[in-house]
């Protein structure tokens, strides 16, 4: 129990799961009075040098003013935190607040505080001091701290890398033989970028520890065939794991040692040596007593293929949240509950811990899935098209999150990034439990390699056993905004795989410019309008008629390869029969070896049931043994035998400059087949080629863009300072509020976007002082909600030149729409004419501030013609918002109007993306009409919302998501 001396409450939300630069996971929470013997027995195993570099002198034991000072806060002035694994301490932090000279302090007038850390030896160098640093920092900034002050010795050269690989902006001096570090604790560019870099290796450290386990156990194994534990041992051992794999099952008779053929015990405890991962398939109730066997024997991680959680009902989602904070407690991550299991077909691993009975072929493809339903119809229809349709591109790794408890999509995306054997990745999601993230990883992988992804569930709520952050946006947008960070984004499993195939097989293409070859003039011009269809530029399809040979076919495509005026190259082929018709083999040959002599472009080929042509289209180029492979001809594995690898070049040309770039750190293979001998993907019907290709020419172009992501400019104009003192007094008012007219103008004028008076107008005699005041002509508005912005019903009255037609104008509003206590008319002076157009900004709880631009009109709400992107926005970004909507032609002359000044509307854009990324407190704005004249803007109305601003957690401390 806390001091009566005690100011404040536990801080229950200063409680956080981190994962740790090994993979490993610890808890951070303050430390309270019931720790005493907590932190006597951490200190007792720290060694006597720790000690000494903490203290600046011996110091073997800690008084009981010690331990009574450092377990008894106020949290707020003095504060303590503790990385515990299981209930033992091993690493803390204190802050002492202080004033000038470095003496105590108390109140916010004291800014500063002193900081301390102490790590158990043998958790050092897993980044729990960097951790701790953190959240130390989060905390002494919401108790107003600005600046940490330690004092360190400079021998303890691994405490100073931790303040100074910090980020933060640092002053450092040396006095009396001890090394002064001050720092200031707001979030900067460089510490984010630490902040985050540190999170990518541990995130993807963690997921490496569950798919490349030396260990594995399966507990759950029934004495009896058949099961699922019994099933993915078979699939482990099956499989080829060349790790060391155990069965577990507590009924398991004295003295039995094996099942089928695998060391047998009865307890995870009972096995001579450590186990890595623990695939646990027991009955949801018996699950805790597993866990806990496994944190005692320390294992790494687990697989949780048990059912009966969140998926049932709130009963298992409290049994859901109890496995993961348990597990969480003895610093494992879960995949799970109710998973499909995991895979990874690197040689060196060979791990099927799933419920698929055979073994994927090996490839380049990295797959999650969500749904293990949909995670099985995945690994068949790659595992058909890649090997006995459309050749041999397999899988890298598959991970089924089942409830996705723990492990998520963006960890696994952490792991990707720099996974050398993955080169385009594939995701089924049904759900994204933290959007912000997921885009903000999403950007960076897409960078370095592709990432599809199809959304199941875009149209309801998402599976019961997911955690999901409410969003107010619909699903178009959260789409936009998942292909501005470089997603590609697909709407069935068909099309995930049929680009996927496309991306992991072909160089990106470097444009639009599509050639069209083949020997059926019917299925070329289908192929012609399906490239029109998704906004490709075909070329006219060149006939080689059903008499064509290899040889005809061949010449034709390193003819198109060879035309600078094509991007890629679309074959078609239909049977030929005949004397003299060409065989599957001879034409799979002749195009294999002509897309080989200019390997820079992709090629795709639309076959109608042709299976052989498909086979023969992957088949290797010469009947030379493939590196490792044995003399002879390779027997077809029987069924339930795994395939074995073969080696194939499923990345692109190193002369490629479009081609995805690896990740740092990334190498190819040394038994890596020679550059430029490319599978070609084949498809069954040809939208789906063209609609597979239209996606990876989208994915260049965004490639080449993302090289040059333009500015947020700087106008000297902006007032920021006013502005931000402006939403303290007005949020000082109230929890939340819509501004009034005068409040709404004056901030944005802070930002530079001038809105035009518009004056009330109760009575005709109102309407005309008001007119005289702006000056003629002017325009008469109802404003009642049901009539705002619909100039269709009638509502607004314009270029009204004189007081007689304003008078006129008046008595005909208000004979037809009611008096003027219903319209609620305005008077305001006539804007240029031009195109009226919306700008709106909100900030999600879940994805973040957003931009969106659109026409004004209801014609635009119904079509859901609207641009997003996320804030803050560039100078490109904004060109691109402008040009990104359906009716964008209406603003550059469209049918011999006037051009308009798109280049004001985009600096009016870029203003309120300011405004709003500046003072997250401005919830949302909207900009409605924006009239856009053919020189500058006029906003004629709008609309601002202030409240506290939501929690930012991208900003703050590294954590996982809370049970």
């Amino acid at each position: 129990m806390q001091t009566s001396s005690d100011r404040h409450e536990y801080p229950a939300h200063w409680e956080a799961d981190v994962v740790l630069r090994d993979g490993g996971t610890a808890r951070i929470r303050p430390i309270t009075a019931d720790d005493a013997e907590r932190l006597v027995s951490f200190y007792e195993q720290v060694s006597d040098e720790s000690k000494y570099y903490r203290f600046f002198a011996p110091y073997p034991r800690l008084s009981a003013k010690d331990v009574h000072r450092f377990t008894h806060h106020d949290f707020v002035d003095r504060v303590g935190l503790a990385a515990t694994v299981g209930d033992d301490f091993i690493g803390t932090v204190r802050y002492d607040r202080i004033g000038a000279g470095g003496r105590p302090a108390t109140g916010a007038e004291a800014d500063e505080a002193e900081v301390a850390f102490l790590v158990q030896d043998a958790h050092q160098g897993r980044g729990v001091a960097s951790a701790l640093l953190e959240h130390i920092a989060a905390v002494a900034r919401e108790r107003g701290i600005r600046r940490f002050a330690a004092e360190v010795l400079p021998a303890n050269t691994k405490m100073i890398k931790v303040f100074t690989d910090a980020g933060y902006t640092q002053k450092r001096s040396f006095e009396d033989g001890v090394v002064r570090l001050e720092f200031g604790l707001e979030p900067t560019d460089r510490s984010l970028a630490v902040q985050y870099a540190r999170e990518q290796r541990a995130e993807a450290r963690s997921v490496q520890r569950l798919l490349a386990p030396g260990a594995v156990a399966v507990i759950g194994t029934g004495r009896t065939p058949g099961g699922v534990g019994r099933s993915i041992l078979g699939n482990i051992r099956d499989g080829g794991f060349t790790g060391r794999l155990y069965a577990v099952n507590g009924a398991l008779p004295e003295g039995q040692k094996e099942l089928d053929g695998v060391p047998a015990f009865r307890s995870v405890r009972d096995i001579d040596g450590p186990v890595d991962v623990a695939v646990v398939a027991v009955p949801a109730e018996r699950v805790p007593e597993v866990v806990a066997e496994c944190g005692e024997h320390d294992v790494q991680g687990l697989v949780v293929v048990s059912a009966g959680y969140a998926e049932s009902g709130p009963e298992g989602r409290d049994r859901q949240r109890a496995l993961v904070r348990q597990a969480r407690s003895y610093g494992m991550r879960i995949i799970g509950p109710n998973s499909f299991g995991v895979i990874n077909t690197a040689p060196e691993v060979r791990l099927n811990a799933s419920l698929a009975p055979e073994m994927p072929r090996a490839g380049r493809i990295g797959l999650f899935a969500q749904s293990g339903a949909i995670g099985v119809a995945l690994l068949s229809r790659l595992h058909r098209r890649g090997g006995g349709v459309t050749g041999v591109t397999g899988l890298s790794t598959f991970v089924s999150s089942g409830n996705r408890a723990d492990v998520s999509g963006n960890d696994v995306l952490q792991y990707w990034y720099e996974d050398a054997d993955t080169d385009v990745a594939l995701m089924y999601l049904e759900s994204i439990g933290n959007p912000r993230k997921f885009t903000r990883l999403a950007r960076r992988t897409a960078a370095a390699k592709p990432l599809v992804v199809v959304q199941g569930a875009r149209h309801g709520a998402g599976p019961r056993g997911h955690a999901v952050r409410a969003t107010q946006l619909p699903h178009a947008t959260v789409s936009a905004l998942l292909r501005q960070a470089g997603v590609i984004r697909v709407d069935t499993i068909t099309d995930l795989v049929d680009a996927g195939l496309l991306l992991a097989r072909q160089p990106l293409p470097a444009g639009p410019r599509v050639a069209i070859l083949g020997n059926s003039e019917s299925l070329g011009l289908l192929t012609y309008d399906a490239c029109l269809a998704e906004g490709l530029r075909p070329h006219p399809p060149q006939d080689l008629t059903t008499a064509a040979s290899a040889a005809d076919f061949h010449a034709a495509l390193s003819r198109a390869l060879a035309d600078d005026s094509s991007d890629a190259v679309v074959v078609t082929a239909i049977p030929s029969v005949g004397e003299g018709s060409v065989g599957d083999a001879a034409l799979a040959e002749a195009l294999r070896s002509a897309a080989a002599e200019r390997p820079t472009k992709p090629v795709l080929v639309v076959h109608v049931e042709l299976g052989g042509l498909a086979e023969a289209l992957s088949a290797a180029t010469s009947t030379a043994p493939q590196p490792g492979a044995a003399s002879g001809p390779d027997p077809a594995p029987r069924t339930g035998e795994r395939a074995e690898p073969r080696p194939v070049d499923e990345g692109a040309p190193a002369d490629d400059k479009d081609a995805p770039a690896p990740p740092p750190g990334d190498a190819r293979p040394d038994d890596a087949p020679p550059e430029g001998t490319h599978p070609l993907p084949a498809y069954p019907a040809a939208e789906r080629a063209v609609r597979a290709l239209a996606q990876a020419v989208a994915y260049g172009q965004w490639r080449r863009d993302a090289a040059d992501p333009g500015k947020v400019p700087e106008y000297e104009d902006i007032d920021e300072r006013g502005a931000a003192t402006l939403i303290d007094g007005l949020l000082a008012r109230g929890q939340g509020l819509s501004l009034t007219t005068d409040a709404t103008c004056e901030l944005l004028a802070a930002y530079g976007v001038h809105v035009h008076r518009a004056l009330p107008a109760p009575t005709p005699d109102a309407a005309a002082e008001a007119a005289r005041a702006l000056g003629h002509p002017v325009a008469l508005k109802a404003t009642a909600p049901h009539l705002r912005h619909r100039a269709d019903l009638g509502g607004v009255r314009l270029d009204l030149a004189d007081e007689e037609q304003l008078r006129r104008a008046y008595a005909e509003l208000t004979e037809l729409f009611g008096s003027p206590e219903e319209l609620r008319p305005v008077v305001q002076r006539m804007a240029p004419r031009g195109v009226d157009t919306v700008v709106r900004a909100v900030i999600d709880p879940a994805a973040g501030a957003v931009l969106s631009f659109g026409l004004a009109g209801a014609a635009s709400q119904l079509l859901g013609d609207m641009a997003h992107r996320l804030i803050p926005v560039t100078d490109r970004d904004a060109t691109s918002l402008v040009r990104s909507i359906r009716t964008a032609p209406l603003l550059f002359g469209w049918r011999g109007s006037a051009p308009v000044d798109t280049p004001a509307l985009e600096e009016l854009m870029l203003r309120v993306s300011r405004l709003v990324h500046d003072h997250p407190e401005v919830v949302a704005v909207t900009l409605e009409p924006v009239v856009v004249a053919p020189h500058g803007v006029s906003v004629l109305g709008a609309s601002v919302r202030l409240a506290p601003p939501p929690a930012r957690d991208d900003l703050g401390p590294r954590t996982l998501p809370a049970y």
